[in-house]
């Protein structure tokens, strides 16, 4: 069935926005969707994480741990250390005991 007039039913020339207000002159311009529980979440998690562009740069600093510690320096001794150990420098320390006993690939 051919129709040689305008198609009341055709979708080619109707916005896919939903609105109804662009045929009626209100509004030329697409809604534009906004994730409302993404920013919430991005503002909780700054507030929790802190503004990381207000914190200082960590200054490199000397190793607190001496280079020709050993693992079995660590678990031998009694005494506390002298300041406390960084985690990363814990971390570090440990991954590379563990490659150099096969442990850790």
């Amino acid at each position: 069935m051919e129709t040689n007039g305008p198609n009341h039913h055709s979708r080619e020339n109707r916005p896919s926005t939903g609105s109804n207000n662009v045929n009626r002159g209100q509004s030329t311009e697409e809604e534009v969707f906004v994730n409302q529980a993404q920013m919430t979440w991005h503002e909780v998690r700054r507030q929790w994480a802190g503004d990381r562009s207000q914190k200082s740069k960590r200054i490199a600093r000397e190793p607190i741990m001496s280079w020709t510690t050993t693992y079995e320096d660590l678990l031998c001794s009694t005494e506390r250390f002298q300041q406390p150990i960084p985690l990363a420098e814990m971390v570090d320390f440990l991954v590379d005991t563990w490659h150099e006993e096969g442990l850790y690939d």
